[in-house]
């Protein structure tokens, strides 16, 4: 039987063709693990996890690798198979250190250095928080603070050690990027490497992309009547680029004005011109994609990048994705910055992760600097927020055969935050932090 699923987005972005028989193997050796023997059990399996993809993303969709396998976790969970799926995220964890050893400088997931990410967790070690009974004995003895201080001057040592190394390329470069995916913090440290500049004398100029996004008319729409905003050509890619340029040769334009309200753009409206000492400051969701500034000399650009690289791991040894930790962070912001109820971004949420696979991931290997936005004490500080969503959505999506996607992330968060203490109180969060970029109360202007 031929499948409508013909092609996969890999970790590191890429389109390969899709192969069920690969699913089914994967759970035939996750099975042999654990002393199943039945082949014919592990294609009924894969041919179930097709189905939902099927219904899940329709005729001429493209899941992730990401997205499948977790159809597959817990459709084998489902089907009574608990052991096999226990072997199979072994399977998935032991395949990523593979490739990790095959080429040490980059770990396995998201094209992140290896190195970079050992560091991460290293730090939380020494802190006591890259566990959720870390947190919550921090929590309990009354150290929070102290905690969130820390986190607070660790991520400050790394926005002034890249805005050091943009320095350090002056007066080449003209145009800095501070990109990142969805919810990393690109605002916060954009404002706060803007803060550094403006130490050494720097003048800058900030840019605001958003306004280039098209009319909402203009995006597809899927049969729930969600948009896909979140790919890069939802953005007049073509006037960004030309604009930059010409900012760059010292032409003055005027950028559009976009009213994220009614979905909709008027051109021409903001006057804007670089004077000769000054940099171009762009915090943009699609920095690494080239298309967006083709007509800009690398030599001329300084690339920071955003990640929340946290290394948090649950009761049962899971570590929190980071795409998830984001998401919590989206789910508030959304609620008021956008008007959308914490169901909905979770349901949009596929849009985020499939686009950050495609045509953000591939070009990290780019980027001048690395920055981690994770704070491990926003974790029960974000449970205290939107906790009681998780069960509800499971409920909701459980059955729902096109939702399995949102169902499958709503369990995971629920797995991961369910041991964890919530914290309701946020008054020892600076005002200047970057978690007040999603739970409101910062003295930045955003």
């Amino acid at each position: 039987m031929s499948s409508s699923i013909s092609k996969i987005v890999k970790r590191d972005g890429n389109l390969v063709s899709y192969d069920r028989d690969r699913i089914a193997t994967a759970i035939f050796k996750a099975a042999g693990s654990v002393g199943g023997d039945d082949r014919a059990e592990a294609d009924r399996i894969a041919q179930m996890v097709e189905k939902k993809m099927e219904d899940t993303y329709g005729a001429g969709g493209i899941p992730s690798v990401e997205e499948t396998q977790d159809l597959v976790e817990s459709t084998l969970i489902k089907e009574g198979h608990a052991k096999t799926a226990r072997a199979y995220i072994l399977y998935r964890h032991n395949r990523q250190m593979e490739r990790t050893q095959r080429a040490y400088t980059f770990e396995a997931s998201d094209n992140i250095p290896y190195k970079k990410i050992y560091e991460v967790l290293r730090w939380n070690m020494d802190h006591g928080c890259e566990t959720v009974e870390g947190i919550n004995e921090i929590i309990a003895s009354g150290k929070l603070p102290e905690l969130i201080n820390a986190c607070e001057e660790r991520y400050d040592l790394e926005v002034k050690a890249g805005a050091e190394k943009l320095i350090e390329r002056l007066p080449d470069v003209r145009v800095a990027f501070i990109a990142g995916p969805s919810s990393s913090s690109k605002t916060t440290t954009t404002i706060k490497v803007s803060e550094k500049l403006a130490e050494e004398g720097m003048e800058f100029l900030a840019i605001n992309l958003d306004h280039y996004f098209f009319n909402l008319e203009h995006h597809p729409k899927d049969e729930f009547g969600d948009y896909d905003y979140e790919t890069p050509h939802a953005l007049d890619l073509k006037l960004i680029d030309q604009h930059i340029a010409e900012l760059l040769a010292g032409k003055t334009i005027k950028t559009p004005h976009y009213d994220f309200k009614t979905g909709t753009r008027q051109l021409d409206v903001h006057e804007m011109s670089l004077a000769p000492n000054q940099m171009l400051l762009i915090d943009s969701l699609h920095g690494l994609y080239g298309e967006m500034t083709q007509s800009t000399p690398d030599s001329k650009k300084f690339k920071i990048y955003i990640e929340t690289l946290g290394q948090v791991r649950n009761k049962e040894g899971l570590f929190m994705r980071w795409a998830d930790n984001r998401l919590l962070r989206r789910m508030i912001r959304d609620s008021w910055h956008r008007n959308l109820q914490p169901e909905q971004t979770l349901t949009h949420w596929h849009y985020v992760r499939r686009s950050e696979l495609r045509n953000i991931i591939p070009f990290i290997g780019s980027v001048d600097y690395l920055v981690n936005s994770a704070m491990p004490f926003e974790l029960p500080i974000l449970k205290a927020r939107l906790w009681d969503h998780f069960p509800l959505a499971i409920e909701k999506f459980k059955n729902d055969a096109k939702r399995q996607d949102a169902y499958v992330r709503a369990k995971r968060v629920y797995e991961t935050l369910k041991d964890l203490t919530p914290v309701v109180d946020d008054s020892p969060v600076s005002k200047t932090s970057l978690l007040r970029e999603f739970i409101g109360g910062s003295e930045y202007v955003y």
